[in-house]
């Protein structure tokens, strides 16, 4: 019975074609749905009445996590599917929804069979995962990590604070720590994503099985020098604060050369300079800096290098170097067994795959601390993510979700296995 049975791909393409409409932006063509703003609150009471008219039950936990289930009231242990519905600014359609919606309609699919499962089945939707105020707000909630010291100070790059925010949301920030979940209440986790990089279709796979997940850290760093006329201030005078950042830049593939590995990341994805007018030498430079490794120890050498290196620029541009680290996720490993029973299923069903890294964090990566998880990965066509012109095509979104939806049933039926060799 269980290989008889699939997605309904025209179903989960008017949910996902629904959702994009939430936030959209007409100008950049892309999505707006930041954590806590407007449109992404709007985007989850849509979630909830979504999985209501479906007959199933949904809420908001405290933190802003939307979890569907197939019946009010079930208890687990329970096979959890999900991912996210915020944004970055001017993102595409398939990051993060693509798991949660494909987590509803396998929920549809086993309600329209008939099967009644012995661990039943909840859909996650966790809340602030593309981490606007650092972190991954929503599953570390679920999981417990979060507390009172970083819900009263954590901030997004602007400035905005996580419990202003949230207020203006209807949610009081530090009721946030009462969404823990027991971990005993989960059989397993699975997460189905778009690679949002370029490696499944360079090799022509339509399916990639996660194997490990890269830990990621932020960093909100500031170079601070001297603002001083641009026309009379001489080159060799200059406490110039730009220059400090642009010779950071250049010595970035040194750093991952020297202390990274292939797999090592370094990004400086949003820059300010202050004041900010053409004819003033930029007397502050504000940037963020975002490390990635799947290695604890190599993460740990990439930040000490980027510190030293910032260190001895500002000592030759006779700035001051200061950061702040607003976020530091762990590399973390997936279960095992689930890795092993995506391949199987992904062998029944006829699919080649790829057993690989993920450079990106997710949701997937806390959920591994307290359960049995694991992810897939679709194509992402050019390897594009973060923008209006991500997108997977549609027989790879029917194929992905046939997997979950397969290997979803073989735990709900009690035939995966919850405990790890």
């Amino acid at each position: 019975m269980q290989q008889d049975i699939s997605v309904q791909l025209t179903r989960l393409q008017n949910d996902l074609l629904e959702l994009s409409h939430i936030g959209y932006d007409p100008e950049s063509k892309g999505v707006f749905r930041l954590g806590f703003s407007e449109a992404d609150m709007e985007a989850r009471r849509w979630l909830i009445k979504k999985f209501e008219d479906e007959g199933f039950s949904a809420h908001m936990d405290q933190a802003g996590n939307i979890i569907g289930k197939m019946k009010a009231g079930q208890t687990g242990p329970v096979v959890a599917m999900g991912s996210h519905i915020d944004s970055v600014p001017a993102g595409g359609m398939f990051d993060g929804t693509l798991g949660v919606l494909a987590g509803l309609e396998c929920m549809r699919v086993i309600r329209d069979a008939g099967l009644e499962c012995e661990f039943p089945l909840e859909v996650y939707a966790f809340a602030e995962e593309e981490g606007r105020f650092g972190g991954m707000m929503g599953v570390q909630a679920i999981v417990g990590e979060l507390n009172p010291h970083w819900l009263e100070n954590a901030h997004d790059a602007t400035h905005v604070f996580l419990k202003d925010e949230m207020q203006r949301a209807g949610l009081k920030a530090f009721e946030a720590l009462d969404a823990r979940v027991d971990p005993k209440h989960f059989h397993a986790f699975l997460e189905l994503h778009i690679e949002q990089g370029p490696v499944l279709e360079r090799i022509k796979k339509p399916i990639g099985v996660v194997e490990a997940i890269s830990g990621v850290y932020k960093w909100l760093v500031r170079l601070i020098g001297e603002a001083n006329h641009a026309g009379t201030a001489p080159m060799d005078m200059r406490s110039d604060a730009f220059m400090g950042l642009a010779d950071f830049a250049h010595e970035i593939p040194r750093i991952i050369d020297e202390d990274g590995s292939d797999k090592s990341r370094l990004t400086v994805g949003r820059v300010e300079l202050k004041p900010g007018y053409a004819h003033t030498v930029p007397g502050e430079a504000e940037f963020t800096l975002v490390g990635r490794d799947t290695d604890p120890q190599t993460m740990r050498n990439l930040a000490d290098s980027c510190r030293r290196v910032l260190s001895a620029i500002a000592r030759k541009h006779n700035l001051m170097f200061e950061f702040e680290q607003m976020s530091w996720l762990e590399p973390q490993a997936m279960s095992d067994k689930v890795i092993k029973s995506f391949c199987n299923q992904a062998e029944k069903l006829g699919l080649n795959y790829e057993v690989m890294p993920s450079g990106a964090g997710h949701d997937a990566q806390y959920m591994a601390k307290i359960t049995p998880t694991g992810m897939i990965f679709v194509p992402s066509v050019a390897g594009i993510s973060h923008s209006p012109d991500e997108w997977t095509h549609w027989q790879d979104v029917e194929t992905g979700a046939n997997l979950l939806l397969q290997t979803a049933l073989e735990y709900a039926m009690g035939r995966g296995q919850k405990t790890e060799d």
